[in-house]
């Protein structure tokens, strides 16, 4: 499992703002090109997203969906991207003086990214998503600005 850390200079619920805004998802997530929909009910468990990823015309349209949401503390997604597979991300929030400290983990949870060895899926994950938590970073600290 691939982790991140970061201390956001903005609030909690600033941040979830942003994680919970499904249209902004292409925004912030790298390799999430557009989105094709948002649910009705999205945060909400069992509700989803419909992105694209990658760049065209070589796009593939699949969705996210919502595991487990704690407001203003953990979000769970499960993320498709077929045919590579599946996979979990997790961020857990705490606040820290008035800035978010934001925790990002991803692994593989399902088809052909599940056999590649953590010792090589991890170092790129960290490396991808550390851009991502940045991108976040960014729009949460320009919500207030």
């Amino acid at each position: 499992m691939s982790e991140n850390e970061c201390l956001i200079n903005a609030s909690v619920e600033d941040v979830f703002a942003v994680l919970t805004d499904g249209w902004s998802y292409a925004s912030w997530v790298v390799g999430a090109s557009r989105i094709r929909d948002v649910e009705p009910g999205w945060p909400q468990p069992g509700h989803s997203i419909h992105h694209s990823v990658g760049a065209w015309p070589l796009l593939i349209n699949d969705s996210t969906t919502i595991e487990q949401h704690d407001p203003l503390r953990y979000l769970r997604l499960r993320v498709r991207a077929w045919p590579t597979g599946e996979g979990i991300v997790e961020f857990e929030a705490t606040d820290q003086g008035g800035r978010c400290h934001l925790v990002m983990r991803e692994r593989a949870a399902k088809g052909p990214a599940t056999l590649i060895p953590d010792a090589v899926a991890d170092p790129i994950l960290h490396l991808r998503n550390a851009e991502t938590l940045e991108r976040l970073a960014l729009l949460a600290e320009g919500r207030n600005a």
